[in-house]
């Protein structure tokens, strides 16, 4: 009986989701506007920094569909994709808003998806 082997990629999202499951990361971004919303581009940017920081690994590619708007309890769904197109949710969720800096918690899926066919 043959044991499967993780790939560098699987490892690599294994190591992210450890991490990040570990260090209950947060983050904090200013917006500069008089209303507090973070663009998509900004909060990928940001989770993407957050991630990399947590778990010593290079930045991970992160896509977030939508701005965050910057009220307590808003949450986003954003994606980590490895390049082998296997993909790991992260949700993102403001915990506190200081005039235009939003305060969001990040917590990745327990597990990956795999790359579609």
């Amino acid at each position: 009986m043959t044991k499967p082997r993780l790939s560098a990629v699987t490892w690599s999202l294994s190591t992210v989701v450890v991490g990040v499951l570990m260090a209950g990361c947060s983050a904090s971004a200013d917006t500069g506007s008089s209303e507090p919303k973070l663009s998509s581009d900004k909060l990928a940017a940001t989770v993407a920094e957050k991630l990399a920081a947590t778990t010593g690994q290079p930045k991970p590619d992160i896509t977030c569909p939508e701005d965050l708007a910057g009220k307590v309890g808003n949450t986003t769904r954003c994606k980590l994709t490895a390049s082998d197109g296997s993909t790991l949710g992260v949700t993102v969720k403001v915990s506190s808003v200081d005039g235009d800096n939003i305060n969001f918690d990040i917590k990745a899926d327990n597990a990956p998806s795999p790359a579609a066919s």
